[in-house]
């Protein structure tokens, strides 16, 4: 065997070593199918300090609509799925992940909007929440429409009316989230809801729904963030 044939065994075989002690501690595998994707990169991707993003895995689109991608997490967090198809944009989804498989099915044409995800149970919690916020956001989106066209046509009355319809809306979702935080108390939903959800929530919704947690939750990763908040908040009040 020549000199140069040996040193591409070892690279070779380093590279095996690499790839099976990667899959040895990964605990989380994301499967996703992305109909209509023939190139491109796919990402596993979590949020750093401050702005940044960490990539976790990727892997390059040859041809094939079906990937793998695979990390290790010590506990349920929000990851993103991230693809990069060429375009000049970079599209993402995010979701709850947590130990064992989470699958992710979506098209290239609507990666963003046509994704069903299925995997932990804060996921499911997620799914559901958004369905709902869903139904919020297009009745916002019917209210902007007619807000428009009142003041197109100087209809002073419609636009007061539409107004107050929309502060209500808007106290609606903030009281529904609060809701929904405050029932799953036991589930890494909660304390992730009032942090991003409702950041400029009455304070003393956002403390409810802290003191609720269990201490299981309390000490999990977005617990222990929702703590900080708050203490932060009392340090300048």
């Amino acid at each position: 065997m020549t000199k140069l044939n040996k040193a591409l065994s070892l690279i070779i075989l380093a590279l095996i070593v690499v790839s099976c002690s990667k899959d040895k501690e990964a605990n989380f595998t994301l499967k996703g199918s992305v109909k209509g994707l023939k190139k491109g990169v796919v990402y596993l991707q979590k949020n750093g300090d401050s702005t940044s993003i960490i990539d976790l895995d990727s892997l390059v689109i040859t041809g094939q609509s079906e990937f793998t991608l695979k990390t290790n997490i010590e506990e349920p967090i929000i990851l993103y799925l991230k693809l990069f198809k060429n375009d000049g944009e970079e599209h993402y989804i995010p979701f709850f992940a947590d130990k064992g498989v989470t699958k992710i099915e979506t098209t290239l044409k609507k990666f963003n909007y046509d994704s069903k995800i299925t995997g932990s149970k804060q996921q499911e919690l997620l799914n559901e929440y958004t369905d709902i916020m869903s139904q919020f956001n297009n009745q916002n989106l019917e209210l902007i429409e007619a807000n428009f066209l009142a003041q197109k046509a100087n209809d002073s009355i419609a636009v007061d009316s539409l107004n107050k319809q929309s502060e209500k809306l808007i106290k609606r979702k903030y009281a529904y989230t609060i809701q929904f935080a405050m029932n799953n108390k036991d589930n890494e939903i909660a304390p992730y809801l009032a942090l991003y959800e409702i950041p400029s929530a009455n304070p003393i919704y956002i403390d409810s729904v802290y003191n609720g947690l269990t201490d299981n939750i309390k000490n999990s990763y977005y617990g222990k963030k929702l703590n900080e908040v708050i203490a932060n908040r009392k340090l300048v009040e």
